[in-house]
């Protein structure tokens, strides 16, 4: 098991630490923007490095969103056996510019998913990072006490 649950409680809700450590190890998320009301969700191949993350992208519905509203969610979750996990990432995204900001980036070793020209690098620093990491286990109901529809006559 990845944590410790105390109580054996099979959901924990993970610290910042705890979620950058499953960040960093992880490739894909999805990118989540909204734009007039629209909410949409992309799979990008990500990487948490220094407390941010980086994704690659080519120009289109992404780019736009980004440029229209800042204010974006990456989510990332891991399935294991066991066991899962789950973190999300509120921010701010910004399309990388100057030849600095992308040489970094470039640095990180991050790779597209499918070949193609995606060379525009966007930036998400975080505002609020939140996660939980489930242990799997038999389903268990609801203890049914005094006062329930269970037992009596």
């Amino acid at each position: 098991m990845m944590f410790d649950h105390p109580n054996n409680n099979p959901i924990l809700v993970l610290t910042e630490d705890q979620c950058w450590k499953l960040l960093e190890g992880t490739q894909h998320g999805r990118l989540v923007g909204s734009v007039g009301g629209r909410i949409d969700i992309f799979p990008v191949n990500i990487v948490a490095q220094d407390h941010s993350i980086v994704f690659r992208t080519a120009p289109g519905t992404k780019l736009a969103q980004v440029a229209v509203n800042e204010n974006v969610l990456i989510e990332a979750d891991g399935i294991l056996s066991d066991q899962a996990w789950s973190v999300v990432v509120r921010g701010t995204a910004k399309l990388l510019e100057t030849a600095a900001e992308i040489a970094e980036a470039e640095t990180r070793g991050l790779q597209p998913w499918v070949p193609g020209p995606k060379e525009q690098f966007v930036q998400v620093t975080p505002a609020e990072i939140s996660g939980r990491h489930f242990a799997f286990g038999p389903y268990r109901d609801r203890e049914l006490g005094e006062g329930s529809e269970a037992g009596g006559d």
